[in-house]
C-alpha cells in the first residue's frame, strides 16, 4: 500500500483545507531577489487549522503534520524538507543557497533588476507535499532585458536518492555526482557529457552521463522524480498544466539528472535557440504566472517494492491535473475555473490528392496561443498556450483558457504544414465557444510522385544506429528512444566511410537507408567537411514547361545550410538554399527534433529528364561535428495542370 495524502480536491467544490501563503505571511515576496534590510528580528508562531508557521530570524518553517518545509528569510530559498523521519531530503552538504530555489538566467541586455518576481510557496492541510508559483513582471519604465531560462531547482541528498524515473520506460539507478569529477570521468564533446571511467560503483564504468539524455517533450512532462529505498520515500515534481510553458506541446525540456537534481522547467531555449529567448524592450509591459507546480512526497506502508512509489506518483499527477486550475492561489493574476473559458470544434483536412472527401484530423494537435503567423507558437514565450489533441474524428475541446485574445492553431500528423484560423478568438469569463467545422488545406500543388519519411515533425522513423559501445547509456540499449545515446553523429562516417547517403526511390527503405541526421564528416586532419546526399528517381515522362514542387520539411537544424541542386551537383547558384539556419542544438542534445521548418521549392520541368534524375541535398557548413540537420519528410509533386504525364 502507498501512503498518499492528496491536498487538493475537485476544483468545482470548496476546498476543505487550510492555505498557507508563505511569501505573504513571512514577507517572502521577492523583487529582483534583493535582500530586505532594517526592521526588528522576529520569532512568531502562527497556526491555521493544523498548518503551523514559525517565523524566525533567518528562516520560516511550515509544518502540516505530514512534512516540514524550511525557507530562508528573506531570500525565499528552500533549505530543508523533513518527511518520514528524514530530517532533510535536500542535500545537507550543500550551502543553504544551493538546495531548493527559483533559478533565473538573465542575458547581458539589462540587469537583474529589470524584472519583478514574486515567489510563493503553499502548504495545504493534509497534503503530502507543497506547491510553488511565481509572478514575473516588467513595467513600462524599466529597461529592456532578455530572459533565456527560468526554473525551480531542487538538489536532493545523494546518500538517499539514487533511483530516477522520468517515464515508465525511462527510469534507472543513477551514478553519483562525484563520478563526474575530473579524476573519475573524461570530458566529451561538450561540458554536459562525461564518460565515467573510474566511478565509485563499478556498474557505471564505461557509461556516458549527460543530463540531456533525460529530456522530455512538454506533452509528456507531467511527473518525474526520485526514489529513496531506505526508508522508501519518493520525491516527485508534478506539473499539472502546460499553459505557462513556452513553445507548445513538442517543446523539449530538462527533467531530472545526476546530482540528484530535480527540475521544474518553465522557460528555456533548449532545442530551439535564440528564437525562444524571452526579450523585452523599454516601455513594454508584461506579467506572467509560472505554476503552480506540486512537489509531492510519498512513502510505502505495507508494500515492499519501492517502484510502487512511481505508480502512486502517476496517480497523484492525474489528481492534480483534474484539480487544474487550482482554486487556492490567492492572486488575482491566477484566474479560477469559472473565470476562464473553453473552445470546441472539429478539424478536418482537405487534400484532393489523397481523398475527394474531407479527412478527419485524427490526433491533431490543436491549441490557442497568442496571435501570430501560422506556426509562431513554436517560438512564442511571452504569453500562455492551451493545447489538446483531437479525437479520431477530429473533434477537440480546449478548456480552462485564460481570458484574452488568441489565434487557433493546429498541425495534423500525416500532413505537412501548420493550420491557423485567421479570426481572433477572444476568451471571456465563462464563455463556451463552438468553432464549428474547421478545414485545413495542407500545402499541395500536384499529385505525389514520391515521398520519403512520415510527416510527423520528427526524424524518428529514419535509421538511428547503435552507439559506439564505448559511449553507451545502458538505459537506451534496445530502447524505443535509442536516439538518446551519445555520439551518434560519429557513427555516420563509420556507416558511410566512402561516400554519403544515396537513396533510390522505389528501392531504398527510409527506415534503414536514410541516416537520421545529415551531419558533417571528420577528415584526417581533425577538421570537418560538409556532406551531399542524393535522391535518385526515375520519370517516364517530363512536363518540360511545367513546374514541379519539392516539399522539404526539416525536423531540426543547427548552424546548417541546405542547398538543393537538380541533376548537377556543381550548379552555382543552387536551385534553392535555406541560407544558414538554426541554433536548435538537437544533434548534441540527443533529440529527434527541434524547430519545424517547411520549404516549398519550385523545380522547373526543364531541369528534369526522362529516365533517372538526381536531387543533391548539400549541407556545406562544417566548423564542428555537431552541425547539421534532420529531415522530417520529403515529397516531389507533379505540376498542377498536367499530372497525367508524370509517372515514376
Amino acid at each position: 500500500m502507498v501512503q498518499s495524502m492528496p491536498g487538493c480536491r475537485n476544483h468545482d467544490v470548496s476546498v476543505n483545507c487550510s492555505i498557507m501563503h508563505v511569501a505573504a505571511l513571512a514577507r517572502l515576496y521577492l523583487l529582483h531577489r534583493r535582500r530586505e534590510t532594517g526592521g526588528p528580528h522576529t520569532n512568531i508562531t502562527m497556526s491555521i487549522q493544523g498548518v503551523q508557521l514559525y517565523i524566525q530570524d533567518d528562516h520560516v518553517v511550515i509544518n502540516n503534520g505530514n512534512l516540514q518545509v524550511t525557507i530562508s528569510k528573506p531570500e525565499g530559498i528552500v533549505t530543508g524538507v523533513s518527511y518520514q523521519g528524514i530530517d532533510n531530503l535536500l542535500e545537507v552538504r550543500n550551502e543553504e543557497s544551493d538546495r531548493g530555489y527559483w533559478d533565473l538566467v538573465w542575458s547581458d541586455e539589462g540587469t537583474a533588476g529589470t524584472a519583478g518576481t514574486s515567489y510563493v510557496f503553499i502548504v495545504l492541510r493534509g497534503s503530502s507535499g507543497f506547491y510553488s508559483y511565481a509572478i514575473f513582471g516588467h513595467l513600462k519604465e524599466w529597461p529592456g532585458f532578455n530572459l533565456p531560462q527560468t526554473r525551480i531547482v531542487f538538489k536532493l541528498r545523494k546518500d538517499k536518492f539514487r533511483y530516477m524515473a522520468v517515464a515508465d520506460n525511462r527510469q534507472r539507478r543513477m551514478p553519483l555526482p562525484e563520478d563526474r569529477s575530473p579524476r573519475r570521468s573524461r570530458p566529451l564533446a561538450y561540458p554536459e557529457a562525461a564518460l565515467l571511467v573510474h566511478p565509485v560503483e563499478p556498474e557505471f564504468k564505461g557509461e556516458v552521463d549527460d543530463k540531456y539524455q533525460y529530456s522530455c517533450e512538454n506533452k509528456d512532462l507531467y511527473v518525474h522524480g526520485w526514489i529513496c529505498s531506505n526508508p522508501p520515500v519518493g520525491w516527485w515534481q508534478i506539473t499539472p498544466s502546460n499553459e505557462f510553458r513556452s513553445g507548445g506541446p513538442m517543446k523539449q525540456n530538462l527533467t531530472s539528472h545526476v546530482g540528484p537534481t530535480n527540475l521544474a522547467m518553465f522557460l528555456s531555449a533548449h532545442y530551439v535557440g535564440e528564437d525562444m529567448v524571452l526579450k523585452f524592450q523599454r516601455g513594454e509591459p508584461w506579467k506572467k504566472v509560472f505554476g503552480p507546480v506540486f512537489i509531492y512526497l510519498n512513502t510505502l506502508i505495507d508494500n515492499d517494492d519501492p517502484l510502487w512509489l512511481w505508480e502512486d506518483a502517476k496517480e497523484q499527477m492525474l489528481t492534480e491535473v483534474q484539480c487544474w486550475p487550482y482554486n487556492f492561489p490567492a492572486s488575482e493574476d491566477f484566474p479560477k475555473s469559472e473565470q476562464r473559458g473553453c473552445v470546441s470544434g472539429r478539424l478536418q483536412v482537405s487534400d484532393r490528392h489523397v481523398s475527394d472527401d474531407y479527412i478527419s484530423a485524427n490526433g491533431a494537435y490543436v491549441g490557442l496561443a497568442p496571435p501570430g503567423d501560422a506556426g509562431s507558437w513554436q517560438t512564442e514565450s511571452k504569453g500562455y498556450q492551451f493545447w489538446t489533441r483531437a479525437d479520431a474524428d477530429g473533434y477537440f475541446l480546449i478548456s480552462d483558457v485564460r481570458t484574452g485574445d488568441y489565434n487557433l492553431y493546429a498541425w495534423v500528423p500525416g500532413f505537412i504544414g501548420d493550420y491557423k484560423k485567421n479570426a481572433i478568438v477572444t476568451i471571456t469569463p465563462g464563455c463556451d465557444l463552438d468553432m464549428g467545422d474547421l478545414v485545413y488545406e495542407p500545402p499541395r500543388d500536384g499529385r505525389t510522385l514520391w515521398e520519403i519519411g512520415i510527416p510527423d515533425r520528427t526524424a524518428a522513423e529514419f535509421y538511428v544506429p547503435d552507439p559506439d559501445p564505448k559511449y553507451s547509456n545502458k538505459l537506451y540499449v534496445n530502447h524505443p528512444d535509442r536516439f538518446r545515446q551519445y555520439g551518434l553523429w560519429e557513427r555516420y562516417a563509420d556507416l558511410y566511410p566512402n561516400g554519403d547517403v544515396v537513396y533510390t526511390v522505389g528501392v531504398s527503405d527510409y527506415r534503414t537507408d536514410w541516416f537520421f541526421a545529415q551531419v558533417t564528416r571528420k577528415k584526417d586532419d581533425d577538421k570537418y567537411k560538409g556532406t551531399a546526399w542524393q535522391i535518385k528517381f526515375k520519370l517516364d515522362n517530363v512536363d518540360q514547361t511545367g513546374t514541379y514542387k519539392l516539399r522539404l520539411a526539416l525536423a531540426t537544424a543547427h548552424v546548417a545550410e541546405l542547398q538543393v541542386r537538380i541533376n548537377n551537383p556543381d550548379a552555382n547558384p543552387p536551385v534553392f538554399t535555406t541560407g544558414v539556419i538554426g541554433h536548435d542544438n538537437t544533434i548534441a542534445r540527443h533529440g529527434i527534433h527541434g524547430l519545424y521548418r517547411l520549404y516549398s521549392i519550385d523545380v522547373k520541368g526543364a531541369l528534369l529528364i526522362e529516365g533517372e534524375n538526381t536531387i543533391f541535398l548539400t549541407q556545406p557548413m562544417c566548423s564542428s561535428a555537431l552541425q547539421g540537420l534532420m529531415y522530417d519528410y520529403i515529397r516531389l509533386e507533379a505540376p498542377p495542370s498536367n499530372n497525367s504525364t508524370n509517372k515514376l
